[in-house]
């Protein structure tokens, strides 16, 4: 690496100009300034995802997530809107296993605003009926249009046979009838006992100083309490795969088929998470999805798109091939996949390979911060996955550092095509 490209590193996001703070509460602050413009990202979340939910409501962290906006105690939902918008600023909030997120951006002068407003809907949400019943239909409309949607059938259907009896099994946006069970007792139940303080994160990028953001956060959410706060639930040991799996899920009317095979990841926070994060880079993402979208798309022209992710998130994750195909391609893509990773189990990837992926994430990474919306992303999965405040600092190295024995070690460990799960939805499959 040259100097010029050295001194870039440096001006990433690091120990020097990342602020953290922690409010008596328990709220972490995570500050970057950056005066070459006019605005402020805020991003964040709260320890209040589905990880929360009874498997009868399935959901209602979802749902109560989307209904924080829709009017407070103090005011009523179009009142949110134009304050927000007399002043070009925008704010939401959606949800996930772990966490309930939210995100929002104003010019710095409108920073309180928009930390108030955070405040008010989180801390004071009023949870107007009307309202309630209104993002019931669109949440039921949601899952209406997801359930003849052939790749989210396969990729919903692919999580509930990996990660079986466990939160990362299900969708959390619930399913219909989970959805039609869900109260408006529910959710200020739900509001009541999990939304809380402690372990909330929020981040704030742009034109304003660590001192204002602490002032302002303390201002808007430092007495804020919730004695019933409970600590996040222990997840269960999730059991191996031992036999492949193979399904599918008819859908009467469709033209294609998509495909997801794979297993288990890596946990973000795993030693192996860089060298199976470019394994994959390799096998079915980079130049025109790798080696996977090179002999099933481009050399055997038996799928529309083929593609690998790797998902790692807080306890586990998953190692995916994903691949849309013409019904009648189904089998042979299946098989031509396997045989590619069984090649990338058994080789290691060549240098050049290998030197061209560490090029790729050395070079994209800096461009990924280019934008406080790309800083405040960043900061949030420092403190997330616990990586470190000098991490992206130390990033060049960490990835150069990777050998072809490292991801061939990482393959080895997590990708087994005798017992892979693999499931498709489309068209019944022609005997």
């Amino acid at each position: 690496m040259n100097k010029n490209s050295n001194s870039s590193w440096k001006s990433l996001p690091g120990p020097l100009d990342i602020t953290r703070s922690v409010l008596p509460n328990g709220i972490i602050l995570l500050t970057r300034s950056n005066y070459n413009s006019p605005s402020v990202v805020v991003s964040g979340y709260l320890p209040s995802g589905s990880i929360f939910d009874p498997r009868e409501k399935l959901g209602l962290a979802h749902f109560t997530a989307l209904a924080l906006m829709r009017g407070t105690q103090k005011h009523t939902f179009q009142q949110i809107y134009d304050a927000l918008e007399s002043v070009g600023a925008s704010l939401g909030f959606g949800a996930s296993v772990h966490n309930t997120s939210f995100g929002g951006r104003a010019l710095a002068e409108d920073l309180p605003l928009l930390l108030n407003t955070l405040s008010e809907a989180i801390r004071e949400p009023g949870f107007p009926a009307e309202h309630i019943e209104r993002l019931r239909a669109q949440l039921l409309t949601g899952l209406a249009m997801r359930d003849q949607d052939t790749a989210d059938r396969a990729s919903i259907r692919f999580d509930e046979v990996v990660f079986a009896d466990h939160p990362y099994g299900l969708p959390e946006d619930g399913y219909p009838e989970t959805i039609q069970a869900i109260r408006r007792e529910d959710i200020l139940s739900h509001h009541q006992r999990i939304y809380g303080p402690r372990n909330m994160v929020l981040v704030v990028v742009g034109a304003v100083s660590a001192s204002q953001v602490y002032d302002y956060a303390s201002q808007a959410f430092g007495e804020w309490e919730n004695p019933l706060q409970p600590a996040a639930p222990e997840l269960p040991v999730l059991a191996p795969l031992t036999v492949p799996v193979r399904e599918h899920i008819p859908l009467p009317g469709k033209s294609q088929t998509d495909l997801v095979m794979g297993g288990f990841g890596p946990k973000r926070s795993s030693p192996d998470y860089l060298a199976a994060s470019l394994g994959n880079n390799i096998l079915g993402q980079f130049g025109m999805m790798g080696r996977i979208g090179d002999v099933v798309r481009e050399q055997a022209g038996l799928a529309y798109y083929a593609s690998t992710s790797l998902n790692s998130w807080i306890h586990t994750g998953s190692w995916e091939v994903s691949a849309g195909v013409n019904p009648a391609n189904l089998q042979r893509a299946i098989d031509l996949i396997l045989v590619e990773i069984n090649r990338f189990i058994s080789e290691p990837v060549s240098l050049e390979e290998l030197q061209d992926s560490q090029a790729n994430y050395i070079g994209r990474l800096p461009l990924s911060m280019e934008s406080n919306n790309g800083v405040a992303a960043a900061l949030l999965n420092l403190e997330r996955f616990q990586l470190g405040l000098d991490y992206y600092q130390q990033f060049p190295v960490l990835v150069a550092a990777i050998t072809p024995e490292d991801v061939l070690q990482a393959a080895q460990r997590y990708l087994f095509p005798d017992r892979m799960v693999a499931i498709s939805s489309g068209p019944e499959l022609q005997s």
